[in-house]
């Protein structure tokens, strides 16, 4: 009878020391879920007093392939690149400076500011200020070029937005905004060349109608209220934009919130947005004022009378919408996918104004970091 006792009391110890390690081994097994960080889809703006705090989101969190971005940089890198930033709903992804360059650093927009101008002309117009379909004489006075009167009266400030004034493009220097450089070549309307000169001059015109000087106006309806910083400065005959390239990118965020800063109206004239940033006539398709345009069916280029079948950037989405200035300075924004892309530097090839083969080739790496 002991013995059986011992015995039924090993057996019963056994299979309890067998539940034990079967359980254990069980929970071993176990494994402890990833946490998946989620994508913030609401937009981000950055504070204005503080210019040194901004958001950032890594490509891990959004799903991007972090083993291209190699690739890029070295490709930035051999194209004479100073800064380069994306931003992804308002929030850094990417900020990359090369060689001396620094976060801090100043760099020429060249015409990748005329976007500003562009918007500021939108701002003084829905202030009541100036119409664009008014004549730039009204502003510039009689005599601002060498055409009479009548000739004269025919530009209007819509004409100086779409490069489509008929000023005369083959003289020495069309970037002269003396009235002797400005004559008559063909009538308004009917012509589309990237003439800087009459763009230039737009300037004069807000500063006319606003009764400001076009720094103050500009850093009052513009630059402060999205805390941006710079200066136009004049370079020869151009007002050239120097900024940061962060400065750059909150531009973007505007442009992608359609003129709203966090609550803030900046420019509430939708339909001279949406006229601003859309084919804006049938001479090239790809420009609207003073902004490129993707997607089109076809595009003409700064220097060229020449009609070019296709998109501006084939690689490119759809719907960028653009401010690109000479070497290569580059401000690509993207309503479909919230992107914004700023390229600052000398120039990666030739000294061209405007579009480049640069942008088709950038945009090939970014497509290989984003899908």
């Amino acid at each position: 009878m002991k013995f059986s006792q011992n015995f039924g009391l090993l057996i019963l110890l056994l299979l309890n020391f067998s539940c034990s390690n079967e359980s254990d081994t069980e929970t071993e097994k176990i494994e402890t879920p990833a946490v998946i960080t989620p994508i913030p889809l609401e937009t981000y703006f950055p504070p204005i007093s503080r210019t040194d705090e901004w958001e950032t989101i890594s490509m891990k969190t959004l799903g991007w392939n972090e083993d291209k971005v190699a690739d890029l940089y070295t490709y930035l890198d051999d194209n004479n690149t100073d800064a380069f930033l994306v931003l992804k709903d308002g929030r850094i992804v990417i900020e990359k400076y090369f060689g001396d360059f620094k976060q801090d650093d100043n760099h020429t927009w060249n015409s990748a500011g005329k976007p500003l101008t562009s918007m500021l002309t939108g701002i003084a117009q829905q202030e009541g200020l100036l119409a664009i379909t008014d004549p730039t004489t009204r502003y510039l006075g009689e005599g601002w070029s060498s055409m009479n009167s009548e000739k004269e009266l025919a530009i209007t400030i819509e004409n100086q937005l779409t490069m489509t004034t008929g000023l005369d493009y083959t003289v020495d220097d069309d970037f002269c905004t003396d009235p002797e450089c400005l004559k008559y070549l063909n009538a308004p309307s009917t012509k589309w060349y990237y003439h800087n000169a009459p763009y230039t001059l737009i300037d004069d015109v807000i500063a006319s109608a606003t009764n400001k000087d076009f720094n103050s106006y500009f850093s009052e309806k513009i630059k402060e209220p999205i805390g941006m910083q710079g200066l136009f400065i004049e370079v020869g005959y151009n007002n050239v934009y120097f900024s940061t390239a962060r400065s750059m990118a909150r531009f973007g965020i505007l442009n992608l919130n359609k003129g709203i800063w966090k609550g803030t109206t900046i420019l509430s004239d939708q339909t001279y947005f949406n006229a601003m940033t859309n084919t804006s006539q049938e001479l090239n398709l790809s420009y609207g004022y003073l902004y490129w345009l993707n997607g089109k069916s076809s595009f003409r280029v700064p220097g060229s009378e020449e009609e070019f079948t296709g998109s501006l950037i084939p690689n490119a989405p759809a719907d960028l919408f653009a401010g690109l200035g000479l070497n290569d300075q580059k401000l690509y924004m993207v309503p479909s996918l919230d992107l914004i892309v700023i390229r600052m530097g000398d120039a990666s090839n030739e000294e061209l104004l405007g579009p480049t083969g640069f942008d088709n080739d950038l945009w090939g790496f970014i497509n290989e970091i984003i899908e």
